[in-house]
């Protein structure tokens, strides 16, 4: 049977981080305010070794998210049945409390595309996504979570906006969301608009998760700032002003501090997630 539960349901309603092997020890020592733990589901696909049995021993003090980060749910082929196959494999022995995947594609044919590339928000790939998803839920037997992407572009042929296309898809589906709050202050400054409204449309009531990170500023070709998700920084102020908006809608959600690239020690993290952790109190 599909468990259509929400991740808010599982996951502690407290800070996680993305999980980095070289942090094994501090976390199992001196975790802090950390309550739960994000994996990438591809970094943990093969057959055992030292990352399996770090995973093991963190998941019987933490809660697990599993994020997915290749599944390619935008793209215009079937799903790789081999790719889900280990994901669901992944799933089975984890157990985690919440798994997500990203409004993106990242494949064409054989070819698989080191980034998540934007959609078009039209009737077809409604249509594309919503079976997609439901590949995905039912072979994994849970709810998923659909992350709102960064964007750099917007489509002319799109007929949807964002959130109503995320709206539809949660009716339709079943999934829950996954709202980046980096990633809309991204988008926002990058095309225009506002981020606080993008957040006042969006539908709160199928949040699970919340996840705010840093990200690289750069200028385009007619000098308009640009920014890039590089989840390579500190969470900068604006981005954490945006999650306390968004948390004073949806009362508390687990909320991750994403960083993936020139990952800093422990303390430097833990102290993000501190910050996090005070972000919630005044959504409690």
């Amino acid at each position: 049977m599909l468990d259509t539960s929400q991740g808010s349901d599982r996951l502690p309603l407290a800070p996680g981080v993305g999980y980095k092997s070289q942090h094994f020890n501090d976390v199992m020592e001196d975790p802090g305010p950390v309550a739960w733990l994000e994996i990438h589901a591809e970094n943990y696909m093969g057959d055992g070794g030292r990352p399996h049995a770090q995973l093991r021993a963190l998941r019987e003090r933490f809660a697990l998210s599993v994020h997915g980060v290749g599944l390619s749910i935008g793209g215009a082929d079937p799903l790789d049945k081999a790719h889900l196959t280990r994901l669901k494999d992944l799933v089975a022995w984890t157990k985690p409390a919440s798994f997500s995947e990203h409004l993106a594609w990242s494949t064409h044919g054989a070819e698989f595309l080191n980034d998540l590339l934007p959609l078009p928000y039209t009737n077809a790939t409604l249509d594309r996504v919503a079976d997609h998803i439901d590949e995905v839920q039912e072979t994994l037997g849970c709810q998923m979570l659909l992350e709102n992407p960064s964007s750099y572009l917007a489509f002319a042929e799109s007929t949807w906006s964002e959130t109503d296309f995320l709206a539809k898809l949660v009716r339709r589906t079943g999934c829950g969301l996954l709202l980046d709050v980096n990633n809309v202050f991204i988008s926002a400054t990058n095309l225009g608009y506002s981020p606080q409204g993008y957040i006042d449309a969006y539908p709160l009531a199928a949040v699970g998760e919340i996840h705010v990170g840093g990200h690289d500023e750069d200028t385009d070709d007619h000098g308009a700032p640009l920014l890039i998700d590089s989840h390579s920084k500190p969470v900068v102020d604006p981005v954490w002003g945006l999650l306390a908006y968004a948390l004073a809608k949806t009362g508390p959600r687990p909320v991750l501090v994403e960083w993936d690239t020139d990952v800093p020690d422990w303390s430097t993290l833990r102290a993000e997630a501190n910050r996090a952790a005070r972000a919630l109190i005044p959504a409690s």
